[in-house]
C-alpha cells in the first residue's frame, strides 16, 4: 500500500533540509580537522551563487579588456584610429615620390636640353585637417559689408512667399499685435521728417518682444543704428526693431508672438538716449504702428 502523496511532499522537502556532516581528517591519525554541517539546499545555493559571481566576471573580463576582440562580431576599438593615420602616412609618402620623380624627370630634360615643363600634384591630400583651420575676416571685407549695408538699409523687396492666397490677402488691420515694450512715445511716426518709426523710451535693460510669428531676416550692427533685428512676419509684414543693446536672435531663426529678441538700448549715432525705434512695414510700405499697437 503506498503512502499518501502529503507523505511524500514531506519526505522530499524534508530530504532537502536534512543536515548532512562533512569532515575532513588525516588518512594517517584520523584527526579531525574541518567540519561542516549541509543540507541539500545550502549546497544548491552555493554552487548557484558561485556560478552567477563566474558569470558576472567573466562578462567583465570580456566586456573591458582586450578578449572581446576573439569574439565574433567585436572589433579592435583603435584598429580604425591606426588604419586612418596608417592611410595618411601612406598619402603623404605617395606625394613625396611623386615630387621627387618630377624632380627627377625635370633635371633630366635639363641635362638633356629640354624644356622644364612643371608638372602638377595630386590635389587630394588626406594630411590637410580642415578643422585646424581658422577664418579671419580681412579689413577689406568689413568694408565691404558696411558698403553694402549702407545701400541696401531702407531697401524693402517683395519676396515670393510660399504661404497659401488666403495668407497673403490677410488684412494688416485683422492682425492682433503684440506690444513690443511698454514706454512712453517720444517720437511719433512722419514720413515727412523720415522718421518711419516711432521711438518708445522704457526701463534700462527692457527686454524687447516680437509682435508677431515670423523669422528673423535681419540681426547685424549698423553704424548709424546700432544692433538692429528684423523680423518678417505672414502677410508681408515686417517689423523693424533698432538702436539695442544686445540682440537674442539671429538670422534664420523663427520666433513667436511675444518671445524677447532684444534688450534695449542707446547704440548708434542716430540715437539721443536709451529707446527703441520701432518700424512697421506692410507690404513694402511703412506704416504707423500706433494705429494698431498700443504701447
Amino acid at each position: 500500500m503506498s503512502p499518501p502523496k502529503t507523505e511524500k511532499k514531506v519526505s522530499w522537502t524534508r530530504k532537502w533540509r536534512n543536515k548532512y556532516r562533512l569532515v575532513f581528517m588525516t588518512d594517517d591519525t584520523l584527526e579531525e580537522r574541518f567540519t561542516f554541517r549541509l543540507s541539500r539546499m545550502n549546497v544548491f545555493i552555493a554552487l548557484g551563487t558561485l556560478a552567477i559571481i563566474l558569470i558576472f566576471l567573466t562578462s567583465i573580463l570580456i566586456a573591458f579588456t582586450p578578449l572581446r576582440e576573439y569574439i565574433p562580431g567585436y572589433t579592435n576599438v583603435g584598429l580604425t584610429k591606426r588604419l586612418y593615420k596608417l592611410q595618411m602616412k601612406t598619402d603623404s609618402i605617395e606625394r613625396d615620390l611623386i615630387r621627387k620623380e618630377q624632380f627627377l624627370n625635370n633635371l633630366r630634360d635639363v641635362i638633356n636640353g629640354k624644356d622644364f615643363v612643371p608638372g602638377q600634384l595630386p590635389t587630394k591630400d588626406t594630411m590637410r585637417r580642415y578643422k585646424d583651420i581658422k577664418l579671419k575676416r580681412s579689413p577689406e571685407d568689413s568694408l565691404l559689408r558696411l558698403d553694402v549695408e549702407n545701400q541696401t538699409r531702407y531697401s524693402l523687396y517683395k519676396m515670393e512667399s510660399k504661404e497659401s492666397p488666403a495668407m497673403k490677402k490677410t488684412n494688416i488691420g485683422s492682425m492682433v499685435f503684440f506690444t513690443p515694450v511698454k514706454g512712453i512715445i517720444t517720437n511719433k511716426f512722419d514720413p515727412a521728417r523720415n522718421h518711419l518709426g516711432i521711438d518708445v523710451v522704457s526701463k534700462q535693460n527692457e527686454a524687447v518682444k516680437a509682435v508677431l510669428d515670423g523669422t528673423v531676416i535681419l540681426a547685424a550692427w549698423t553704424v548709424e543704428t546700432g544692433y538692429v533685428i528684423m523680423v518678417s512676419h505672414s502677410g508681408n509684414v515686417v517689423s523693424t526693431y533698432k538702436h539695442n543693446s544686445a540682440l537674442l536672435k539671429k538670422s534664420g531663426d523663427f520666433v513667436k508672438a511675444g518671445e524677447p529678441i532684444a534688450i534695449i538700448g542707446q547704440t548708434g549715432e542716430l540715437v539721443t538716449g536709451p529707446h527703441l525705434h520701432f518700424e512697421l512695414w506692410n507690404d513694402g510700405n511703412p506704416v504707423n504702428p500706433q494705429e494698431y499697437i498700443k504701447f
